[in-house]
């Protein structure tokens, strides 16, 4: 179970994860400033925690450090969700944009949210400098890698694009979408990380490896599975939403 643990760690801690945050933006837009609040005290506790780690390469110093790094991307997350942290541009993608000028009125609609990122990730980056635990910089590079591929995929076009998960605040985002079978670059996308995940999962079951090594190794793999799962969720027939339909009820219509 040295590699089934942190697989079903990481499995849980995903889906959980995402439920709490969806429910929590679903709440009346009153309590978003408190949400953002406790979100921000979570976010320097949580880089706390990759300092900390950063020394520790024991089996506890990798679920920590990953745990650290999932919390410092969650707080982009949820800065996003609420409409704090999404770019200058608030307003609908105008129906005669093509091309790059509409790639251009995407990028200004989420460059804060860009740019949030790039601090968090310079952050991180500085407090794993040159110390023998990196998971927490592999954990927000993974996740950073496979959002951007995620975002090019919805704005290029996918069948499904899970518009439901948007909040009222943030619709005209849905406006930067394309809905279509699939696009040229998914294919390249899927590919990628099919070899990156089998690459991470390879070197997991690696002997001469030691036990941290192989821990850290199977965050890593089983992240990039699900980001797989995540990709192909966007061109299947399938209603993946139903896996969070717990997290969705906070927008239902209270009597």
């Amino acid at each position: 179970m040295q590699h089934g643990w942190p697989a079903l760690y990481t499995l849980l801690l995903w889906w959980f994860s995402t439920g709490v945050i969806l429910y929590l933006n679903g709440l009346p837009r009153a309590t978003h400033k408190w949400t953002f609040a406790s979100a921000t005290v979570l976010l320097g506790v949580s880089l706390l925690g990759v300092a900390v780690s950063a020394a520790d390469t024991r089996i506890t110093g990798a679920y920590l450090a990953f745990t650290a790094a999932l919390m410092v991307w969650a707080w982009q997350e949820v800065g996003f969700l609420l409409g704090y942290v999404t770019g200058p541009r608030r307003q609908p993608c105008p129906p005669a944009a093509r091309g790059w000028r509409r790639a251009g009125h995407a990028v200004m609609a989420i460059l804060y949210h860009e740019l949030a990122l790039i601090v968090l990730g310079a952050a991180i980056l500085v407090l794993t400098w040159q110390q023998p635990n990196q998971l927490a910089l592999w954990t927000f590079g993974v996740l950073w890698l496979m959002r951007l591929s995620a975002k090019l995929n919805v704005f290029l076009g996918v069948r499904n694009l899970n518009e439901q998960f948007l909040p009222e605040h943030l619709r005209y985002m849905h406006s930067y979408f394309r809905q279509r079978p699939s696009n040229a670059l998914f294919p390249v996308s899927a590919i990628a990380i099919t070899a990156l995940a089998a690459a991470a999962w390879h070197s997991a079951v690696e002997l001469r490896f030691g036990a941290f090594e192989a821990t850290a190794c199977s965050f890593v793999a089983m992240l990039l599975s699900l980001a797989l799962l995540e990709h192909w969720f966007m061109v299947l027939p399938l209603p993946s939403e139903r896996l969070w339909n717990w997290g969705l009820r906070s927008r239902t219509p209270q009597p």
